[in-house]
């Protein structure tokens, strides 16, 4: 058992680095049961660091040093110190190179982290601090330099020797093995070092740059995979031309290379030029991936893509600005996607995700700033609040400059700060200096953790004709920061008449009215604003668009939200006022089931969503969302005392009370829909999307009625479907019925049919795994056995025991606490096998705080099991310690 807490690093501390390297030169032979990697480091001392000249002190992990040599003198066992993670050497220059071989076991790495084989093919993941188990080396951010790369193999095994930047030179040798040699002729960091070693095929297209440059692009894959490329290529294409309109960001090498890799613990790493996949990100086909998996191709193609400005070219001084690069990269994938799609729908989206999971995240023990202030393990920190929350920052500084002014910023970002390695304060001074603003106190987003809150009310003077709104903000204690400063919080609102009609907006003080649709900058403790010429109460539409990451309150009526679904002119709004609407109907049936009473719901839910069905200029993807019920899981993070018998029961009486009141509109649509489908050819765009999401809710809510001429439509749409989205969407709905026979030969016969296709079978994991019907854990605990599943495959993990633990909250939550122990067993197996996904799976364990009594006991008592549990790795130690404090 761990006895000592690892060292906390805090970005207070943080040194320049005392030498650069400036040229690395890299060797793999790459063998069945080791690897040797030979370095030659052209370095020199780093002149912003001080002078004279200090111990040079390089990081390394499951290294077994051959040999070491300083200015071509060989080192003995006299002239360096080795660490459990470092080799400390004195340098008799300024300027020198160090020369390093040692041995490395990819074949056993089953962290995934360095070089490691997934499947028969060697590939790296380096980003955070991976770079390490591969070389002896200064692994940090701030320590950029030029690559050259040979990797040497055995041809037949290995065809395909690839790294970052063009390839330079190629060869054979004697003995069956053949080198490549790839250059990367623009400084980088090492976590951006990539190496792929396979037999793969390959999907070539090119793509010319807007000064006219040819880009060879490629997709590598395994040979069974070849025929489910082309959305990926297509994406990147769509991307690059976007980068290009959007930002003006040119692509720099001559060739643009992915891989497609099954075992990997993320969704993709932008190395440079040679992006590394998760296969769950690349391959797609209408007959194997659904609507949301093409999307999710497409958006993470393109965040990879746009990582080549915002995170290569410009990267991260060190690790706590992580949000520089993944924040700005993810608003950056977030604009693609909506000029892809539906713009509403994507912001539906990603609020609904945010306000679930990451409100939850800041409400939790590992809750932190956007830009944390320390942490124990990097790894950890790629969390949804550098992500998503610091995509939302991003976002806010556009709407407080407005698009042009934001594109002026980031014109200037890009050009000052090119090849270099800088925080999150050069990003906000470039939008400053852009625009000639002063964004001192915004960024508080970025140093305070935790959801603000945001009251609001309201005062309207009839003889004065005005209307002003009162802004109230607090933001509650957070793990060590008790006390906020008030945020600067963008709120985009609109006032509408007693006819839905918009109201022109004039502050008090102006001399016209400007827009409809206003950005007020709330930036004290409590605030008024003064609207004049308002000739009626008007009804306010606050936060549109989702202005800002906030818990918005107004004491909007049931009849108010009503008025708003109908007559709000933002998408996002009409949303959100069905979403208000359903929390305050399913709180009332979460109330009556807690007191024992009658289940009885508030009819206006139903009417208002029957005049959505029946509004045939909507848009369906729209329909779609409104249709969607708040999750159980936000309705988890709404409660004060989360009662998840409760929310489970009100949410599935309130579900199936609107299939049945709602079957006609229902049943119409459905058909509608499906009889176009059956007559339309499959395409992964908006409209086909839109269209079958729709079709696919409307058979969820139909499937209630329990009738049976329901079930062979929901049959025939399982056996006949020519895509996953429809198959696979049947087949959840069957597998959440009654009809146990049915279920039990559809699940076969999808097993049967995709067997040999990873991917596909995760899907069936994992729509059994969120079944909330009775016996959830026995059935995920029988599924593990499963030929199909294994600890050591990330996505397995995640499509089985994540859905399980995060998905299926009734059976997860069950009160004997079997669901906690089943998820600490899991945790403590994958501690050794993988620190990464056991530290990630730990994430329902440490909102105990958020249950009754009895369910806090149970799950702190197995947050405790796994503390004593043996030596934890840091990445697991973090989480449960600071979950424990």
């Amino acid at each position: 058992m761990r006895t000592e807490q690892p060292k906390v690093i805090h970005l207070k501390d943080y040194q320049a680095p005392e030498y650069l390297i400036d040229e690395t030169h890299l060797t793999f032979e790459l063998y069945e049961d080791r690897t040797l990697v030979h370095a030659q480091l052209v370095m020199r001392r780093n002149p912003a660091a001080g002078s004279g000249l200090p111990p040079l002190e390089l990081h390394g992990q499951d290294l077994e040093l051959v040999s070491l040599s300083l200015n071509d003198r060989e080192l003995g066992l006299g002239d360096y110190q080795l660490g459990e993670s470092t080799l400390t050497l004195q340098p008799d220059s300024a300027e020198f190179t160090l020369d390093s071989s040692v041995v490395i076991r990819p074949e056993s790495n089953t962290a995934l982290e360095g070089l490691y084989k997934s499947g028969s093919m060697f590939c790296t993941q380096c980003e955070a601090e991976g770079f390490r188990k591969i070389t002896w080396y200064l692994d940090r951010p701030d320590v950029m330099s030029k690559f050259t790369t040979t990797v040497s193999a055995e041809q037949h095994a290995y065809p395909i020797l690839l790294s970052n930047g063009n390839p330079i030179a190629s060869g054979s040798e004697d003995d069956g093995r053949h080198w490549a040699t790839w250059e990367d002729p623009f400084k980088k960091p090492a976590y951006l070092f990539a190496l792929v070693a396979g037999d793969l095929w390959c999907v070539e297209d090119s793509f010319t740059t807007m000064s006219g440059r040819e880009v060879a692009l490629r997709i590598y894959v395994e040979p069974e995979n070849i025929d489910k490329c082309q959305h990926a290529m297509d994406s990147l294409k769509k991307s690059m031309k976007w980068d290009e309109e959007a930002y003006g960001r040119e692509y720099d090498l001559d060739i643009f290379m992915i891989v497609a890799v099954n075992d990997f613990n993320m969704g993709a790493m932008e190395n440079k030029g040679l992006n590394i996949f998760n296969s769950s990100a690349v391959l797609a086909r209408a007959e194997t991936a659904t609507d949301a998996a093409h999307q999710r191709v497409e958006a993470i193609v393109a965040h990879e893509y746009f990582h080549n400005w915002s995170g290569n070219r410009v990267t991260c001084r060190d690790w706590f600005q992580l949000s520089l690069k993944e924040g700005f990269t993810v608003f950056r994938d977030a604009q693609f996607s909506s000029d892809m799609n539906s713009a509403t729908v994507k912001r539906i989206e990603d609020v609904a995700y945010l306000r679930t999971h990451q409100f939850a995240e800041d409400a939790g023990p590992m809750a932190h700033s956007v830009r944390p202030e320390s942490f124990i393990e990097i790894s950890n920190f790629y969390t949804l609040t550098v992500y998503e929350k610091g995509a939302e920052v991003v976002r806010m500084i556009q709407t407080l400059l407005g698009a042009e002014g934001f594109r002026k910023g980031s014109d200037l970002y890009f050009e000052r700060h090119d090849g270099q390695a800088v925080t999150v304060d050069d990003f906000v001074k470039a939008m400053e200096d852009a625009n000639g603003v002063d964004l001192a106190q915004f960024k508080r987003w970025y140093s305070q953790s935790g959801t603000p809150r945001l009251v609001v009310s309201e005062q309207y003077d009839p003889q004065a004709q005005s209307y002003s709104l009162t802004f109230r903000q607090s933001c509650p204690p957070t793990p060590g920061q008790p006390n906020k400063e008030p945020f600067v919080i963008p709120v985009a609102l609109g006032l509408l008449d007693a006819n839905g009609a918009e109201i022109a907006l004039r502050l008090q003080g102006e001399d016209a009215a400007s827009g409809t649709t206003r950005v007020l900058a709330v930036s004290e403790a409590e605030q008024t604003f003064t609207f004049v010429d308002v000739p009626e109460r008007p009804l306010p539409s606050l936060l549109r668009g989702f202005s800002a990451p906030v818990k918005l309150e107004f004491p909007y009526s049931r009849d108010q939200l009503m008025f708003l679904m109908q007559h709000d002119s933002d998408g996002f709004n009409r949303w959100e006022a069905g979403q208000q609407l359903s929390v305050q109907v399913l709180q009332e049936l979460i109330g009556q089931y807690q007191r024992g009473e009658p289940l009885v719901m508030d009819e206006r839910l139903t009417e208002a969503l029957r005049s959505l069905l029946q509004n045939e200029t909507l848009d369906a993807a729209m329909v779609a969302e409104m249709l969607s019920l708040p999750s159980e899981a936000y309705l988890t993070e709404i409660s004060e005392v989360a009662d998840v018998d409760a929310i489970h029961a009100a949410r599935e009486f309130a579900r199936r009370e609107l299939g049945n009141g709602l079957f006609e509109p229902l049943y119409q649509r459905y058909m509608t829909n499906r009889e176009v489908s059956r007559q339309t050819a499959y395409e992964a765009s908006a409209e086909h999307f839109a269209r079958r999401a729709l079709q696919n809710i409307a058979l969820a809510y139909l499937m209630f009625s329990e009738r049976s001429d329901i079930l062979s439509l929901c049959l025939d749409q399982f056996d006949n479907a020519d895509n996953m989205t429809e198959r696979l969407s049947a087949l959840a709905s069957l597998i959440n019925s009654p009809f146990e026979e049915k279920r039990a030969k559809a699940l076969e016969t999808f097993a049967e049919h995709f067997k040999d296709n990873p991917l596909v079978m995760d899907q069936w994991f994992s729509v059994q795994a969120a079944s909330p019907l009775p016996g959830g854990l026995e059935r995920v605990q029988a599924l593990m056995l499963h030929p199909a599943f294994t600890l050591k495959n990330p996505n397995k993990v995640r499509a089985l025991i994540g859905a399980f633990a995060n998905q299926n909250l009734v059976n997860f939550h069950r009160a004997d606490g079997s669901g906690y122990r089943f998820l600490a067993d899991q945790v403590i197996t994958l501690n050794a096998l993988n620190p990464q996904i056991a530290s990630r799976l730990l994430a329902p364990l440490t909102r105990w705080r958020k249950y009754d009594s009895a369910r806090q006991a149970l799950m702190k008592g197995e947050l405790e099991r796994i503390l004593a549990s043996g030596e934890l790795s840091s990445d697991v130690y973090e989480v449960v310690s600071k979950s424990l404090a």
